[in-house]
């Protein structure tokens, strides 16, 4: 499987050049490119006045030079997040989506129902917590090396530790 190459919060808008000062919020996004998905962050009026085509994205703050990452992600930017990638096929993708998927399990937002067969490959029924709604999510046969590497990659796309 090949490394994402993710990085952190630049601490610049991408559009304008500008510093985003500590404590100002932006938008962080995901585009993509002839390389795969890189994270590009944007000041707020860059994105009201020019927002540019992205994979997917969120609104956060930039921390302040002494304050720690917080540990906490907002469940609904995950959930839209792996919803997004449902219709993936790229088999990197296919498998940051399951591990989004281990992720809002653990966090009690999914609960596996059983495994399916779909096209030929294993995939886990997983059903949303509180809701009717199933969702299907391919099995990659992933190691554990594997889950944490992109366990890491999302801590790094999102800015927390997951």
């Amino acid at each position: 499987m090949d490394q994402w190459d993710i990085n952190r919060p630049s601490g610049v808008c991408h559009g304008t050049g500008r510093r985003i000062e500590p404590g100002e919020e932006y938008f962080a996004a995901l585009i993509e490119t002839e390389d795969g998905l890189r994270r590009r962050d944007y000041s707020l009026q860059y994105w009201q006045q020019a927002r540019p085509q992205v994979y997917c994205f969120w609104k956060t703050k930039m921390v302040q030079p002494a304050e720690k990452r917080s540990a906490f992600i907002d469940n609904q930017m995950l959930e839209a997040f792996f919803e997004r990638l449902a219709v993936e096929t790229d088999p990197e993708r296919v498998a940051f989506r399951f591990v989004l998927a281990l992720i809002l399990i653990r966090r009690r937002r999914l609960r596996y129902e059983g495994s399916v067969a779909i096209d030929g490959r294993q995939a886990w029924r997983l059903r949303w917590v509180g809701r009717k709604e199933t969702v299907d999510v391919i099995d990659p046969q992933l190691d554990q090396q594997q889950i944490e590497q992109i366990t890491s990659q999302l801590g790094q796309v999102l800015n927390a530790q997951l």
